[in-house]
């Protein structure tokens, strides 16, 4: 017998490994403050009661304007359930560039900017860190993150039906129910644009 569930270990180790994954202790989503040009300054925590998928993107990434029309397939169908979709831009002019950003690929959710400084120290990362773009968190109703790209990206993310179910299953979830116990975050994967440093 336990060789069995040694064996079942072994393989589900490694599955996790083949798709990237990674489990790490779910944890409490920062606050954020960004500028949405023509509203001015919101906070992440504003948005506590909805689930919410925040993508860090460059306004002049191809993958990052390809996530984002996703994301707004995602957001229509979703959003009446309770999905808040949010793009917070951070290249160089951004704060110049997010409202034709929105405007040129049909952006159909928020899109605001915030520093480079602001956004590497909600990710976790130091000026020396190498990332890519996007950048996709989600979080629940409660304000946890489940799901959070690795630094060097993730596959995944590109797949609509992968993004689709995971924010799905957050909205399953009962408002007051307990957050789950793990959060998956991708490793590194070849489809994302890689960030300047």
């Amino acid at each position: 017998m336990k060789r069995i569930v040694s064996l079942l270990s072994v393989v589900a180790l490694s599955a996790l490994c083949l798709l990237g994954g990674e489990v790490i202790p779910p944890k409490k989503a920062p606050d954020l403050a960004f500028k949405i040009p023509g509203q001015g300054e919101k906070l992440l925590s504003q948005y506590k009661g909805k689930v919410v998928a925040l993508e860090f993107v460059y306004t002049t990434c191809p993958h990052c304007q390809h996530a984002s029309q996703v994301m707004t397939k995602i957001q229509n169908d979703l959003g009446p359930k309770g999905l808040q979709a949010i793009d917070v831009a951070f290249n160089d002019n951004a704060d110049l560039l997010v409202e034709h950003f929105a405007k040129d690929y049909n952006v159909g959710f928020p899109v605001g900017w915030a520093t480079r400084e602001e956004v590497l120290k909600f990710l976790g990362l130091s000026v020396m860190d190498r990332f890519v773009v996007p950048q996709l968190i989600l979080i629940d109703r409660k304000g946890m993150v489940h799901y959070q790209t690795a630094p060097l990206g993730d596959d995944a993310i590109a797949q609509e039906s992968f993004v689709r179910s995971q924010i799905e299953t957050l909205l399953a979830a009962p408002a007051t129910a307990q957050h789950s116990t793990s959060v998956h975050k991708a490793s590194s994967a070849p489809g994302a644009a890689l960030a300047k440093n």
